[in-house]
């Protein structure tokens, strides 16, 4: 990897990172009805899964029947089956948070569910940052910062919900793993460089746990989401994915 670009990469980890630091300012998004730039960028996040992330993971399929003929089939599956993995290891996180809130928001946890729910979450920020130097070395300075701004806007979701969870607890602890998460997972990438089909999988659960942790703001009745900056969000993304 170039150094100019090797430098950039670290410049979008570092803004991972700020969006978690950076924390107490983005209180004016927690209102309802719901904040149209959180629903606009749940809608960006999910249109890069399904106009990009997934037909990516398809394309890693083919070159794997190519490459290996009959087990493709199965190696291809599998990298779907962790997309719905990740799914519902989210889901199961967000029940959890959610019934040990008992429906209070910014409540206090006990130590035991806090530290579960922000390490499943701190896992996937390791995967945002580590897969960064993926995308800058199969899809040049381009598809990196397409990834960046989709996972960077879905990092601002992200931490709106955890704040609703925790309260000052994300503020004085969790936005800080969540931050040195990013970090880390981009200088591992650097370092280490795991298989082909390892990556796929990351990809697929990562694929899998923006869809949740996207849907699972927007749903809700009482949040009062703005369907139309969400639909414009995802419809401006897809229209940028599919030009680039």
């Amino acid at each position: 990897m170039e150094a100019p670009a090797q430098i950039g990469a670290a410049l979008v980890a570092i803004l991972f990172a700020a969006v978690h630091l950076l924390s107490p300012k983005l209180v004016f998004l927690d209102r309802t009805p719901r904040s149209v730039w959180l629903s606009a960028a749940g809608g960006v996040s999910v249109a890069y899964v399904f106009v990009h992330l997934l037909p990516e993971l398809a394309e890693f399929g083919e070159h794997a029947t190519e490459a290996v003929g009959e087990v493709a089939g199965p190696l291809e599956g599998w990298i779907y089956l962790l997309a719905l993995t990740g799914l519902v290891v989210f889901y199961a996180l967000e029940r959890m948070a959610k019934t040990h809130a008992g429906g209070r928001d910014h409540a206090e946890s006990e130590a035991g569910v806090f530290w579960l729910h922000l390490g499943g979450f701190a896992i996937y920020n390791f995967l945002v940052g580590y897969l960064l130097e993926e995308q800058l070395r199969e899809e040049g300075v381009g598809g990196m910062l397409l990834y960046a701004v989709a996972l960077g806007l879905h990092f601002v979701v992200n931490d709106r919900a955890l704040f609703a969870h925790h309260g000052h607890q994300y503020l004085q602890k969790g936005r800080w793993l969540l931050a040195a998460a990013a970090i880390a997972g981009f200088l591992a990438s650097l370092g280490y460089e795991i298989p082909e089909s390892w990556i796929a999988a990351a990809f697929g659960f990562l694929a899998g746990s923006v869809v949740l942790n996207v849907i699972k703001e927007e749903l809700p009745e009482e949040r009062e989401s703005r369907l139309s900056a969400f639909a414009m969000g995802a419809a401006f993304y897809a229209a940028l994915l599919l030009v680039a």
